[in-house]
């Protein structure tokens, strides 16, 4: 008899953003009295926890408010030790859901914070960092994000070379956000499997942050994943829903099969309204925000679960839910 209820892992939840708006406005833990209970309804055994630079930190604040962030997550692993842990290697993820605790595992969304210095890098693989995009959608010092794809450009000269210190170090390389040329340079130096933290497919909807199959299959090809994103304006051009989610699962799985496809939510509703509380009224409307309906935060995980057994069947569902990103993980991430 199939099983409903899936253990998830998601390889996208900007909810470190949140958190700390939040405590810097005097809110005592956001996390434990929003987001752990949100985790755990819907189910989640593994969270990928990115550190993004906000526009306000580019440059100079870039170091200091990544320090910053990744000093939240140890407060909530410490806060909440009886639920989470911070996993940098491969056997910790395994002990930590076999303890019933969430493995997190912190990333970077973008290297804003790196600058040019390739020694800051090894510092924040030192302070637990162990998956990293090269750019957001805007242009770095690394490579051109989807925001600047008409140039053409692929990595730069020390894109290159932080890859290779990426894949020394045992650092998870990100291609999310990435521009179409940054992903193709990438395939012809990279020697370690990459994944798509927070993708969906481009041949279900024309959108350039998705992967087409060409790349969803050499990124398989290669010993990655790509983990699909539930944002509305991604999944369709209309009004999104849960199922459309199901659907660029389902084709994802066709092309590079479920060892190779898993979620990565980018779940942005509750994390637009954790940051700008009074200014998000004047500068957006969340209701004008491309949601997709019935998959909009973590609690939603658990109706996911039966409608991935419907579609995909028990064991591809369970390697789409959590199988494939725990196990490429515990693979990718150093042993020791």
């Amino acid at each position: 008899m199939a099983t409903r209820g899936l253990p998830m892992a998601d390889a996208h939840n900007d909810l470190l953003l949140g958190v700390i708006h939040q405590r810097e406005r005097g809110h005592a833990d956001p996390f434990g009295d929003f987001w752990l209970p949100q985790l755990r309804a819907g189910g989640v055994v593994l969270q990928v926890l990115p550190v993004y630079t906000e526009e306000q930190f580019i440059n100079e604040g870039a170091l200091r408010r990544a320090l910053l962030v990744l000093e939240t997550a140890r407060w909530i692993a410490e806060r909440h030790a009886a639920d989470v842990a911070i996993c940098e290697t491969g056997p910790a993820i395994q002990r930590t859901i076999d303890a019933g605790k969430i493995a997190l595992v912190l990333a970077f969304e973008g290297l804003e914070p790196v600058g040019s210095s390739l020694e800051v890098l090894d510092t924040f693989f030192r302070l637990g960092v162990r998956i990293a995009s090269l750019t957001w959608n805007r242009r770095t010092m690394f490579a051109d994000g989807i925001g600047e794809r008409a140039t053409g450009g692929g990595l730069t000269a020390l894109g290159i070379e932080a890859i290779a210190e990426m894949e020394h170090l045992g650092m998870v390389v990100d291609v999310s956000h990435l521009a179409d040329a940054g992903f193709d340079h990438l395939l012809g130096i990279a020697t370690r499997p990459f994944i798509a933290s927070h993708s969906s497919c481009r041949e279900l909807n024309a959108h350039p942050r998705n992967l087409d199959d060409g790349r969803i299959r050499a990124l398989a090809e290669r010993g990655g994943f790509l983990a699909v994103n539930a944002f509305g304006g991604f999944l369709a051009e209309g009004d999104a829903t849960i199922a459309d989610l199901v659907e660029h699962v389902a084709h994802a799985v066709d092309v590079a099969g479920a060892s190779h496809v898993g979620l990565g939510l980018d779940f942005v509703a509750d994390v637009f309204t954790q940051t700008h509380p009074i200014l998000g009224a004047a500068l957006f409307d969340i209701g004008d925000v491309p949601l997709a309906r019935g998959i909009q935060r973590p609690a939603d995980l658990a109706a996911l679960g039966p409608l991935l057994v419907d579609r995909l069947g028990e064991r591809d569902a369970r390697a789409v839910a959590s199988g494939t990103e725990i196990s490429v993980l515990k693979g990718l991430l150093p042993s020791a």
